[in-house]
């Protein structure tokens, strides 16, 4: 008898992973891809085919689901993600149905992990959370009353694109200000080039050719003051806006997931410090900050062929 799996594929701005998962969640294979590496998607597409036609699954493949930036769940495109090197509208979802000859769901990349962490991961006994990915650039899925919210064009949840700075730091997406460009992993790295303080000089972080917000939270666990000043300046930013999004959606938590959520408690605690200092009373005691537990399952590949699943179980 065959196991049927599906396919999940996750499509960020610097690599592609994807692999196979069964209903259980068990990743069956997984690989990633540079995607800068492929100027055309179609390329992209052809190559991912190839590896799964080459390992034998093609069989047993059920469908896919595409997670990635801008995703259209309703169009199936790609539309104007700012963080990815092809540009315009781009049929993602055809381009692999045409392919694989597969029913092909897209979801934005934030939905799909949102999708992936209700499955098989930390928000199992949750109707209502947002799950806030931290990579990049920074998403979000929402979950009310047991539904995920897409809203009227499917692109609801763009978190990272509330401008928490009046004229601040240029954003990919043209705008000036955007929450993304102070919290994400390049975020991290821009606060490290511009904010000025005293243990700035002494920083250990002076010498590094190349920094990445993994050496900036690692620089801070072992005590450097100046990454110190940059983790918890990330981290008052990220929970002033939980705070202000608590009156929107009213969550039972937030689930961080990427990046900057796997270095743990030394990171969500602050930033649940800060959000409980800025929510409304009514909310004060009521929100659960949670990292994913999703960071050492393989959590593209999950969330992207849990979106499949997720579709088989709400007919």
């Amino acid at each position: 008898m065959i196991e049927h799996v599906a396919l999940g594929i996750d499509i960020g701005g610097t690599n592609t992973a994807y692999g196979l998962v069964n209903r259980n969640g068990e990743v069956l294979f997984e690989e990633s891809i540079t995607t800068t590496d492929y100027s055309d998607p179609e390329d992209l597409v052809d190559k991912i085919y190839q590896v799964v036609k080459d390992n034998g699954f093609l069989d047993s493949l059920l469908g896919l689901g595409v997670g990635a930036p801008n995703g259209n769940a309703f169009t199936g495109n790609i539309e104007f993600a700012p963080n990815l090197k092809w540009k315009g509208i781009i049929p993602i979802a055809e381009l692999f149905e045409q392919k694989f000859h597969r029913p092909t769901l897209l979801a934005n990349d934030a939905n799909a992990a949102a999708i992936g962490e209700h499955l098989f991961g930390n928000a199992k006994d949750l109707n209502d959370f947002v799950l806030i990915t931290l990579g990049t650039g920074l998403g979000s899925g929402i979950f009310i009353n047991g539904e995920l919210i897409v809203g009227s064009q499917g692109f609801a949840g763009e978190y990272g694109h509330i401008r928490v700075v009046h004229n601040g730091r240029l954003c990919g997406c043209g705008r000036n200000g955007c929450l993304e460009t102070y919290v994400s992993s390049t975020g991290v790295v821009r606060s490290v080039e511009e904010l000025d303080s005293v243990h700035k000089a002494d920083s250990r972080l002076n010498g590094l050719a190349k920094i990445t917000a993994k050496e900036v939270f690692q620089a801070a666990s072992d005590g450097d003051e100046f990454a110190c000043e940059i983790v918890d300046y990330t981290a008052e930013m990220l929970g002033i806006a939980l705070a202000d999004f608590a009156a929107f959606s009213n969550p039972k938590a937030y689930i961080l997931f990427g990046g900057l959520a796997q270095s743990g408690a030394y990171f969500s605690e602050k930033v649940k410090k800060y959000m409980e200092e800025n929510l409304l009373q009514i909310y004060q005691g009521h929100i659960e900050i949670r990292n994913s537990a999703l960071h050492d399952m393989n959590a593209a590949v999950l969330g992207t062929a849990a979106s499949m699943f997720w579709k088989a179980i709400k007919k």
